[in-house]
């Protein structure tokens, strides 16, 4: 999702073969997809895809986009308002997303500086709850210097503080490999929160514990949308009913 965090993920994966152009990283999965999955079609995208051609992603078929807002507490996407607010007026349901950094400030300080810089939340049937990107470190220790229980209480303090601040729970974007390593696998946000799985094979392979299934799935990092690509695991109508928490 992040371009320096996928780089440094996958120049950790195939160090053996000392380059990050060997696109399929063993931790997202060793095999692109081919085709895409079954699924709603949609796309993420970050300050690397600058201003983006929304009128031509709509004709593709997207019909969904997540948008980064924000990072830590110090980096805002210059592009935000060009990408969220031009997915929305080519008629997508859209949310922003905050690139986590818990090595640097606390959950809750990094949900406020989401909320207070794109990561709020409306009842428009065409804004999806914020989303937590929460992987590999692009910087430095995977699971930025915290312990497993840490991790669960810095991820807990930032779906709480999300929650109080705009009444949704936050989707979670992340990869089983870094979940397992980093929070022990544990299931205690599977109740509450969307999980966004990273995998870019032909399955979704293995599900952190407590997801029966998963929201959305993020399959390959390019194709026939800008940014990295996606499917919601259901249908467009049932993708509102999460954009409205229930009926609009």
């Amino acid at each position: 999702m992040n371009r320096p965090l996928r780089s440094a993920l996958r120049t950790a994966a195939t160090a053996v073969l000392a380059t990050v152009t060997l696109a399929a990283s063993a931790l997202l999965g060793a095999t692109p997809a081919s085709a895409a999955p079954a699924g709603l079609p949609g796309m993420d995208v970050s300050s690397w895809q600058g201003n983006v051609n929304w009128s031509a992603a709509w004709n593709n078929g997207a019909r969904f986009a997540y948008v980064k807002a924000t990072e830590g507490t110090g980096y805002t996407n210059p592009y935000f308002a060009q990408q969220y607010n031009g997915s929305y007026n080519v008629g997508m349901i859209r949310g922003s997303y905050h690139f986590a950094r818990p090595d640097v400030s606390s959950g809750a300080t990094q949900a406020n500086y989401f909320v207070d810089h794109g990561g709020g939340w409306s009842k428009d049937g065409k804004t999806l709850p914020g989303a937590l990107d929460i992987e590999y470190n692009p910087y430095g220790a995977t699971c930025y210097g915290l312990s497993q229980a840490s991790m669960r209480s810095w991820i807990a303090s930032f779906v709480n503080q999300y929650y109080a601040r705009t009444g949704r729970w936050a989707t979670i974007y992340t990869t089983t490999d870094w979940w397992t390593t980093c929070t022990g696998n544990t299931s205690q946000f599977a109740a509450n929160n969307p999980l966004w799985i990273a995998r870019y094979s032909s399955s979704v392979g293995t599900l952190p514990a407590g997801w029966g299934t998963y929201s959305f799935w993020q399959w390959a990092d390019s194709g026939v949308f800008p940014g990295d690509q996606n499917v919601w695991n259901g249908t467009l109508d049932r993708l509102k009913v999460l954009a409205c928490n229930g009926p609009c």
